[in-house]
């Protein structure tokens, strides 16, 4: 299984990043505050308490934390309501592509979006689109090491796990969409750290493409990710 999952470009390229810093808080402000719509309890919503666990990941300061939850649930009532929309569009080479935007303006980020994408030679399509591209499952990044990393792919597949793939310290571990929240609570329960855990989209038939379309496509990922609104990319590459 394969896929550009944005969350783990912000978080394990972009953190460290000083000049990015304010950058990455807003977009996991708004992560928070979306998830924060359907309660503002991280002991009864797991959405939320995924959020806040990729705030603290990202070293964002309780407050700016609080905030988002706040502005979640209604409790500030000057802000303006954040909604979570999936744009599509065709990339270079072909490439299809999901953007994740969390935006309090769809019609701006929509206009901002179209701009970059069809600057770097791509183009906008319809909503649904690539519904037979890519299917929606659950993923969790687990902390490993050469010592333990047999041992955690093990209690992961025995949790219900679909598959794992081992991707330097971390071991990613997929899961149907509706196990995630079961199997990610009977890895922490086990002692095992989960470093995140959501949902993401994977390319059901991953095409390939040369260094050049890889090259220009890139460019276009980076132009994306520079965007406060946008949240996650999936790529069928």
């Amino acid at each position: 299984m394969s896929g550009h999952s944005h969350w783990a470009g912000i978080k394990h390229k972009k953190a460290a990043q000083d000049a990015k810093r304010a950058n990455v808080f807003t977009k996991v402000a708004r992560l928070v505050t979306l998830a924060a719509k359907d309660g503002g309890d991280p002991a009864t919503n797991f959405k939320l308490r995924l959020a806040i666990d990729q705030a603290r990941a990202v070293n964002m300061p309780k407050d700016n934390i609080d905030r988002a939850i706040k502005r979640g649930t209604g409790e500030l009532k000057d802000q303006a309501a954040i909604e979570e929309i999936i744009y599509e569009a065709m990339g270079p080479g072909n490439i299809a592509f999901l953007i994740k935007v969390a935006t309090d303006n769809k019609n701006r980020t929509l206009g901002e979006i179209r701009n970059i994408v069809e600057k770097s030679g791509g183009k906008m399509v319809p909503a649904g689109s690539f519904n037979h591209l890519f299917q929606q499952v659950g993923t969790i990044y687990a902390a490993t090491s050469p010592e333990n990393a047999n041992d955690i792919e093990l209690k992961a597949i025995d949790a219900g796990a679909v598959d794992t793939i081992f991707q330097g310290e971390l071991l990613q571990i997929i899961t149907n969409p509706r196990d995630l929240r079961e199997i990610e609570e009977n890895l922490e329960q086990k002692g095992i750290r989960i470093d995140s855990a959501g949902l993401i989209f994977i390319p059901l038939s991953p095409l390939e493409a040369d260094i050049e379309t890889k090259i220009d496509y890139e460019k276009l990922l980076m132009q994306l990710d520079e965007h406060d609104n946008v949240q996650e990319i999936y790529d069928n590459l």
